[in-house]
C-alpha cells in the first residue's frame, strides 16, 4: 500500500474544502420585498381667526351741546372726542377689534340715536365717554356708570310697548310677533343679562384705572338711568373721566399724555372684558 505524503494529504483537504464549502462562489440572496412608504403626515388646517369684536365709542355731547364747561372754559365735547380718537387708535392697533364712533366730528347726535347706531351696527360693546362738572370744585376723580335696576324696568316696559317694535329683534326673537306680555318679558330678561355684563365691564374699568394711577371717586361704580345705556342687548358703560369743574382734573384732561393714558387703560379694560390672554402692550 502506497504511503501518502504530507503534501498529498494537504492537497486533498484543500480540494475537498473548495468543492464542499463552496469557497470562491457567491450565492445570490433572495430579493427583499420593498414595503410601501407611509404617506407624509398631513398638516393641520389653521384655525380660522376669530371675528374682530365691534366696539362702539360714544363721545358725549357735540355740536350745539358743549356739555360741561371747565373753570378755564374747556368744553366737555372737545375733551371726550380727543380721548375717543386716542382709544380708537389703541383698539385698532392690535387688529383685535373694529371700532365705530357715534360721532366723529363736532356734531350733535341725539341720545337715542347713539344707541340706535350701536344696535344697527350690531356692536359687541358700547362705551360712552364724558367729563362731568360739580358745584364743589374740590371734587375730582373718575367714575363709571351702568344702568340702574329702576331704569332697566322702565326701559323694558317702554321698549315692549312701542308701536314701532315690529322690526325690533331681542335675543333673536322678533318682538312684533309676540304679545305685549311676552315682548316685555323678553326685553326684561335680555336687558337684565346685558346689565350684568355691563356691571362686570364697569368693575374691570375701575380696577384697570386703579392699577394705572387714574384718580377715582370713592364710590366709583354707580348706577343711573342714562339713555345711552339702555340697549337691551349690548353691554354698555358710561365713563366720567374727571371733573372739569376741578382745576387739576381740567388741566389733566386737556393734556394729550393723560388722554393717551386714559385710552390705554380703557383699551386694557376692553381686552380684559373679552378675555384676552395678555395685552400686547402694557397699559
Amino acid at each position: 500500500m502506497a504511503v501518502l505524503s504530507r503534501r498529498d494529504v494537504l492537497g486533498a483537504l484543500t480540494s475537498v474544502t473548495a468543492s464542499g464549502l463552496g469557497v470562491g462562489s457567491v450565492r445570490a440572496e433572495p430579493a427583499k420585498k420593498s414595503l410601501p412608504r407611509p404617506p407624509p403626515p398631513s398638516k393641520p388646517k389653521p384655525l380660522p381667526l376669530p371675528k374682530p369684536r365691534l366696539i362702539m365709542i360714544d363721545p358725549g355731547h357735540g355740536g350745539r351741546d358743549p356739555g360741561a364747561l371747565g373753570v378755564r372754559g374747556t368744553q366737555e365735547k372737545s375733551v371726550v372726542i380727543a380721548v375717543a380718537r386716542e382709544l380708537q387708535r389703541e383698539l385698532l392697533a392690535g387688529g383685535r377689534y373694529r371700532v365705530l364712533l357715534t360721532r366723529s366730528s363736532d356734531s350733535y347726535v341725539a341720545l337715542r340715536e347713539r344707541v340706535a347706531r350701536a344696535q344697527e351696527a350690531k356692536a359687541d360693546l358700547f362705551l360712552s365717554l364724558h367729563a362731568d362738572s360739580h358745584s364743589d370744585s374740590d371734587v375730582r376723580g373718575a367714575s363709571v356708570y351702568t344702568l340702574s335696576e329702576d331704569a332697566t324696568d322702565r326701559e323694558a316696559a317702554a321698549l315692549a310697548a312701542r308701536e314701532n317694535r315690529a322690526d325690533m329683534v331681542v335675543s333673536g326673537v322678533r318682538l312684533g310677533d309676540q304679545s305685549d306680555v311676552v315682548a316685555r318679558t323678553l326685553v326684561a330678561m335680555s336687558q337684565r343679562g346685558t346689565v350684568n355684563d355691563s356691571r362686570k365691564f364697569a368693575d374691570t374699568i375701575v380696577q384697570t384705572f386703579g392699577k394705572n394711577g387714574v384718580r377715582l371717586l370713592p364710590r366709583t361704580h354707580r348706577q343711573a338711568g342714562f339713555a345711552v345705556l339702555t340697549s337691551p342687548d349690548i353691554p354698555a358703560a358710561l365713563v366720567e373721566m374727571g371733573y372739569l369743574s376741578n382745576p387739576q382734573d381740567e388741566k389733566l384732561l386737556t393734556v394729550r399724555q393723560h388722554q393717551q393714558a386714559l385710552a390705554r387703560a380703557l383699551r386694557a379694560s376692553v381686552d380684559a372684558h373679552f378675555g384676552a390672554a395678555v395685552a400686547t402692550r402694557k397699559a
